[in-house]
């Protein structure tokens, strides 16, 4: 794969995405802020709101998702581009690839934020674990009728 071709376009959208952090900070939130970009025009930004809202689920990527999602009537965001202030979570990576955007810039790293408390490797490590060793015990529970949803919706034709 060859290296990114990094634009001035590019580099003032990771701006904005460090400046939406930096107020949000004094607004009470956490140190990140992102920006969805399609054809070269901002449809939505968000900041980490997590402490604000009471929402683990909070942070600025996935708040500017749900924005852009919103605002276009589609869970998808095919051709976006987004900008971050820091490298994304495990969760906001994995909300980004479900939204189907086409590249991520960040500025900061995972270790940039690992550094001032905000360190998800535990996650990654999780994640690796077989679940019987998880830390969080994951439990299936088999039940005969636990499939009829999903052959519900398997066989739904529209």
């Amino acid at each position: 794969m060859k290296p990114a071709v990094i634009t001035q376009q590019d580099r003032e959208f990771i701006k904005m995405a460090c400046d939406i952090a930096s107020e949000n900070i004094d607004r009470g939130g956490g140190p990140f802020g992102a920006v969805i970009v399609k054809d070269g025009e901002v449809i939505a930004t968000g900041s980490h709101t997590v402490t604000l809202d009471n929402d683990p689920t909070a942070h600025a990527e996935v708040n500017a998702i749900r924005r852009a999602c919103a605002m276009n009537h589609n869970f998808k965001l095919d051709e976006c581009v987004v900008y971050c202030s820091c490298e994304p979570c495990p969760m906001c990576l994995s909300a980004l690839c479900w939204a189907g955007v086409k590249r991520i810039f960040y500025a900061n790293t995972k270790i940039d934020a690992a550094n001032i408390d905000f360190d998800d490797n535990f996650i990654y490590k999780e994640i690796e674990r077989p679940q019987e060793m998880r830390h969080i015990p994951c439990i299936h529970v088999d039940h005969p009728h636990a499939i009829d949803h999903f052959n519900k919706w398997a066989s739904k034709t529209e």
